[in-house]
């Protein structure tokens, strides 16, 4: 797993490194209001995303998922 893992890591990197050689990409055309907005909008959604999960991981421990049954009496 961890093999795999890095594999798809380095081969995204390449990609990009790739891509930026190929079109002759300038990272200074960005203006530092472009990369701080870049920046705060990666932070806030993987925040929100490690907090969502941490959501399902509570709600999942505590038994908040677990099925009701319902006994219904016929009489």
């Amino acid at each position: 797993m961890k093999v795999f893992l890095l594999v798809v890591c380095l081969g995204g990197l390449l990609a990009v490194v790739m891509f930026g050689v190929l079109t002759g990409w300038d990272p200074s055309a960005m203006s530092v209001h472009g990369w701080i907005a870049l920046t705060l909008g990666t932070v806030l959604s993987l925040a929100v995303g490690g907090g969502l999960m941490a959501l399902v991981f509570y709600s999942a421990r505590k038994g908040y998922d677990d099925r009701i049954e319902i006994d219904h009496d016929p009489h």
